[in-house]
């Protein structure tokens, strides 16, 4: 019941997570899965996917180094990455020049404000949803436009600062 992921990692979807350790033994040398086991087995899979990630990245890092180093090492890239280069001052000059201008000055002021309005909107919407599904019990809600849309979480693990007990920004 278990899906395969590369080198070994076993992955287990919740919804079978659970279906399994709700089974019934089939034989008297089976014992029924506890919650305590499940927590363990999921707390294992856990730290070996982070295990996993982890090489990975390592992993990830040496390539992306002898990537580079292919690209350094070729005159032709380099050559053309220099007149990028150049390219990109002259663009960033020209954008420079064209956000001195008021109004211009004024549209980016405008831009900022709105981009921090929404971020700051919707992080209340995540707390107002939180709150509507535990009190509603539902994962979804319909806008005043009549569109339905699903409530849902996104998990992430973030490394605490050992020193002083902060989590690390990512």
């Amino acid at each position: 019941m278990c899906i395969s992921i590369n080198q070994g990692i076993d992955f287990l979807p919740l919804s079978l997570y659970s279906r399994l350790s709700m089974d019934t033994p089939t034989d008297a040398t089976q014992i029924p899965d506890s919650g305590a086991t499940v927590l363990l087995e999921l707390e294992s899979m856990i730290k070996n996917h982070i295990t996993d990630i982890d090489k990975r990245k390592e992993e990830l890092k040496k390539q992306k180094d002898m990537l580079a180093s292919a690209l350094a090492n070729d005159e032709t890239y380099r050559e053309h990455d220099q007149k990028a280069k150049e390219a990109n001052k002259i663009k960033a000059g020209t954008k420079h020049q064209i956000m001195q201008q008021s109004a211009n000055r004024q549209l980016a002021d405008k831009v900022k404000e709105l981009a921090a309005e929404v971020k700051e909107l919707d992080g209340a919407l995540s707390d107002y949803l939180r709150e509507y599904q535990r009190l509603s019990g539902s994962n979804e809600i319909e806008t005043n436009e009549g569109d339905v849309r699903e409530i849902v979480y996104v998990a992430k693990l973030v490394r605490k600062n050992p020193a002083k007990g902060k989590v690390d920004s990512p």
